[in-house]
């Protein structure tokens, strides 16, 4: 009785068949990855605009460099990530070098949605205010491991760092976090 593929597989043969010029492939490769490179980008650059823009901007990168995509100890989706990191970064260099006159808001709803309401009530909101006061690549870090459920060597991969320094900066974010959450300790009389 044989196995059924598993889903590293299945994206290894997607990707083989996407090297060969295969559209449907590609075509699947970006089914496969759009939601969490568009959560990834809306996460990091703050408004969907910009975000729907830089994805466009990663998959159009990988269709001019899947065909010398190598694999190494990294998946392909850490390496498509990798491209989608470096894309924000770019974004971040040019927005400081030029500051538009206006900025275009974000279309606001009329009421508040019955998620935030929840993740008010919860304390939630807090939690991710807190976070958003963590430095960018702490923030970065956290979204990586803990909404995209990437390993540490994957993470190091798409951010271009060492293991070690991804671990350290999870445990300063993981501290600086836990600092702000935990009830003050009270001073003996």
């Amino acid at each position: 009785m044989t196995q059924a593929p598993t889903a590293q597989e299945q994206e290894r043969g997607l990707v083989e068949r996407a090297q060969a010029g295969d559209r449907e492939a590609l075509e699947q490769l970006y089914l496969l990855h759009f939601d969490r490179i568009y959560s990834y980008l809306h996460m990091s650059v703050g408004n969907r605009h910009d975000a729907e823009d830089l994805t466009t901007q990663t998959f159009l990168k990988m269709l001019e460099a899947i065909p010398r995509f190598r694999w190494r100890s990294a998946p392909f989706s850490a390496w498509l990530f990798r491209i989608a990191h470096n894309l924000a970064m770019d974004h971040f260099r040019s927005r400081r070098r030029w500051q538009p006159e206006e900025e275009v808001p974000e279309p606001r709803e009329a009421e508040i949605s019955a998620e935030q309401a929840a993740m008010h009530s919860l304390g939630r909101q807090s939690l991710l205010e807190l976070i958003e006061e963590l430095s960018p690549e702490q923030q970065q870090v956290l979204t990586l491991k803990f909404v995209f459920n990437f390993a540490n060597a994957d993470v190091a991969t798409i951010l271009g760092k060492t293991e070690g320094a991804v671990k350290s900066l999870q445990h300063r974010a993981l501290a600086s976090l836990h600092k702000r959450v935990a009830p003050a300790e009270p001073n003996p009389a």
